[in-house]
């Protein structure tokens, strides 16, 4: 069969029809092979040691400041001394946990009671006259009682009662971890050195004590309660409080 001739103006040659008869193989849709995508791997990132602006473990154990809180919550929810049946409030420890420094009273007084914190009324007055002599206030040492009730009639607690309030003031020096203990009284000062004396055998004198299972230093002097009684005493006071400045210097 002859080929047609080509048409002017058209540069496109035109396929020819296979003869009748023929077979024309049909192509088949073969897919196409992707690549697999291939992942950026990013350069491992540096190390950056911990600062003190990343948040704390949760695992961390809380401050002393907090434990402390929680010694005050367990001791006012406390209801296994009758001293507190008969007491206004609950007198806990107030100032600074941190200063190293702990000044333990007998117990509260009627002023204390009423105030509900240590060494209220002129007492408390007189006291803070005294650690401001020696280069100390109210707010930057730890003031506590033996006792954190008051007694009715203000009476001396017996063996029972002290043996109850002992494991609350254990916790609070092993919380505060003090260097330096300043005892005011007769009371404090025979139950942390043990023995019958009076304060007048028994101050002016550094001793190291045992407890709640550490070593302490202590050092016994009068109660502000005794030196407005006995005026005349504050000089025996001033030369305690001067030997409590020497250690403390020393530390």
């Amino acid at each position: 069969m002859p080929e047609r001739p080509r048409l002017p103006g058209n540069s496109r040659p035109r396929m020819s029809r296979p003869e009748r008869g023929t077979l024309v193989p049909r192509r088949r849709n073969v897919p196409l092979r992707r690549r697999a995508p291939q992942h950026r791997r990013l350069p491992p990132r540096p190390y950056r040691c911990p600062t003190s602006r990343q948040s704390p473990r949760r695992d961390s154990q809380p401050k002393a400041p907090a434990r402390s809180t929680v010694l005050k919550t367990a001791l006012g929810t406390f209801n296994g001394c009758n001293l507190k049946n008969g007491a206004r409030n609950t007198v806990f420890a107030s100032g600074d946990p941190a200063s190293g420094i702990m000044v333990i009273g007998p117990m509260p007084n009627a002023d204390d009671d009423r105030d509900g914190i240590p060494f209220s009324g002129r007492q408390g007055q007189l006291l803070d006259r005294m650690l401001g002599a020696i280069g100390l206030s109210r707010d930057g040492v730890l003031l506590t009682n033996v006792i954190p009730w008051r007694p009715p009639g203000n009476r001396m607690p017996s063996q029972a009662e002290m043996d109850i309030c002992r494991p609350f003031l254990e916790r609070q020096v092993a919380l505060a971890e003090p260097k330096l203990l300043l005892l005011l009284g007769n009371f404090p000062a025979r139950f942390f050195f043990g023995g019958n004396g009076t304060i007048h055998s028994m101050r002016g004198e550094w001793r190291d004590i045992g407890f709640g299972g550490v070593t302490l230093s202590a050092i016994a002097t009068l109660h502000p309660q005794e030196l407005l009684a006995a005026p005349a005493n504050k000089a025996l006071a001033w030369q305690d409080l001067l030997m409590f400045k020497m250690r403390l210097s020393a530390q």
